[in-house]
């Protein structure tokens, strides 16, 4: 997706159109379209051929997105759980794996970054109550193995604001609740985390479309992408125009919500109110 966006970019920059280009690489303008979309692999050579015709010729640049392109093309550590996870899901773990700035907004749920293994697994039952345990095992598994990144050298940062709301809905019952309170307690010393609550007393907000998440990248020539889960797919959002809006309403939300001081004093509330 993002060696797709900065092809695109590139392109449309040049003013050639997605036809010229597939002519370039022997192929069709709807297979730039599905490459420029991050749904179909690149072939080094295509990637090459394209950059020359796009006039990159910044030795850097070139090495980036050639760089990129190998990346694109090697199976990430997720890809043993993609016999239970969409390849919609498969796209966002990875862009997730390569952000340097993870910035989520949760109305309903815990951010399945903070989420502890017996939250994670509640939730996976409500989303698939028939599946056998083994599977449900194994999708709470990949939720952890997610985690992992955030205490790993060179971990992106966390920025996560949650609705009052995910902090009281009893999923997996009060002992399961108590324990995830605990846990977003203890996630807030991490030197990389930074968590707010967006108090009920508040009202409305810049959040009222629903959940969303923003990811920024090491390179500055990625553009940020704006991830939006539906219940059977999801959104994948890049352009300036989309990202602006999200970007605005993600820092809206961050001045409007309770300080992360203060989010701390809410979750201790919160959790003697559940003792």
């Amino acid at each position: 997706m993002l060696l797709g966006s900065q092809l695109r970019r590139l392109r449309e920059a040049n003013g050639i159109s997605r036809e010229a280009a597939g002519f370039v690489i022997r192929a069709s303008g709807s297979k730039i379209s599905r490459l420029e979309l991050g749904r179909v692999g690149f072939k080094e050579r295509d990637v090459i051929d394209l950059l020359k015709l796009y006039g990159v010729t910044d030795p850097d640049q070139l090495a980036a997105l050639i760089d990129l392109a190998r990346e694109a093309n090697a199976r990430g550590w997720w890809h043993k759980y993609s016999d239970i996870v969409p390849s919609w899901f498969q796209s966002y773990v990875g862009l997730e794996a390569a952000a340097s700035l993870i910035r989520t907004y949760e109305v309903q749920f815990i951010p399945g970054l903070l989420q502890t293994e017996d939250y994670a697994r509640a939730v996976a039952l409500l989303g698939h109550a028939g599946a056998p345990a083994e599977e449900v095992e194994r999708r709470v598994r990949l939720r952890m193995e997610r985690q992992e990144m955030l205490t790993r050298p060179g971990a992106p940062r966390l920025w996560a604001v949650m609705d009052e709301a995910a902090l009281r809905r009893p999923i997996g019952g009060p002992d399961v609740m108590r324990d995830q309170l605990k846990a977003l307690i203890e996630m807030t010393a991490l030197p990389n985390a930074s968590l707010q609550v967006m108090p009920f007393e508040f009202g409305g907000h810049a959040g009222a479309g629903g959940a969303f998440t923003v990811l920024r990248f090491r390179d500055e020539d990625l553009p940020d992408i704006v991830f939006v889960e539906q219940l059977t797919s999801a959104i994948y959002l890049d352009k300036p125009e989309d990202v602006d809006q999200y970007v605005a309403a993600m820092e809206r939300l961050c001045v409007d919500a309770a300080s992360p001081d203060e989010s701390v004093e809410m979750l201790n509330e919160i959790l003697e109110e559940a003792s």
